[in-house]
């Protein structure tokens, strides 16, 4: 079964639609994988002008989904990291397409969800959206989307954040940039085409530049993030395993406190 459906229209939109509403469009390998190859492919075809990302159904994703974490429990430091630098190659790859994207947030993003979002040239959410940076209420960290929200929220919002793990709402997420403009549910996908619009009336080539402008003038190098992304990989690869690490996954998957929230609540009690 497809984790992702992609249609292109007649001007060369690409809608790629994350395809997991059952479990509210988390990732696993397989949609990973997919998302990935999609996006090459789009890359490499004269066809595609534009990229928009959006969920089916509610949420736009979830981040990681628990079931296919379980099965990361017991796997050793070197799958681990094998299994973050396929994510770490999503997000470079989204981040460096040469085409624009267009983040279409139609609900809830959390984790990696959220790193999509943030890899993206434009983001655009409904009001009602929610977000958070959750990981490390797992014992874990935003490890490997962390070069794009950083980049986005900057390094205060990071500190709060990447260490609270708590949620927050579209208009928080206005004052940050993660998101740019926010509208009505229902006015969604009228705002992302006049977008679109606006992007068909420049040319394809001046747009691939300006984007490769923005990446230099900010010093951003596809070559330099390969390099960081073995560090954050390596980084959530012993997260993983780590003692804490387990607690906070066995935890979430038991639906219970971890270890470390009892052990503070019975201090205080």
């Amino acid at each position: 079964m497809q984790t992702l459906t992609s249609n292109t229209d007649h001007r060369g939109v690409l809608t790629l639609t994350l395809q997991r509403p059952e479990v509210h469009n988390a990732f696993d390998a397989r949609m990973i994988g997919e998302l990935t190859t999609a996006l090459t492919t789009a890359d490499a075809s004269e066809a595609v002008r534009i990229v928009v990302v959006t969920g089916a159904g509610k949420c736009f994703s979830a981040g990681a989904d628990m079931h296919w974490m379980r099965s990361l429990v017991d796997a050793s430091e070197a799958d681990n990291h094998a299994d973050a630098l396929r994510l770490a190659r999503l997000m470079r790859t989204l981040n460096y397409l040469s085409k624009p994207t267009i983040a279409s947030i139609n609900g809830a993003a959390f984790g990696g969800g959220l790193g999509l979002i943030a890899a993206c040239d434009i983001t655009i959410a409904a009001e009602s959206a929610r977000f958070g940076l959750t990981e490390a209420r797992l014992g874990l960290a935003p490890a490997v989307i962390s070069p794009y929200v950083f980049r986005r929220i900057g390094e205060g919002n990071a500190r709060r954040y990447f260490l609270t793990g708590e949620r927050f709402g579209c208009r928080r997420a206005l004052d940050m940039g993660l998101v740019q403009q926010a509208v009505a549910e229902d006015e969604l996908d009228g705002a992302v085409e006049a977008v679109v619009r606006q992007l068909l009336l420049s040319g394809p080539e001046a747009v691939r530049q300006c984007k490769q402008l923005v990446f230099g003038v900010a010093g951003h190098d596809r070559a330099k993030q390969k390099t960081m992304d073995e560090y954050t990989a390596g980084l959530i690869a012993r997260l993983r395993v780590s003692a804490e690490g387990q607690e906070g996954l066995a935890a979430f998957l038991e639906k219970r406190q971890p270890g470390w929230v009892e052990k503070q609540q019975n201090e205080d009690g």
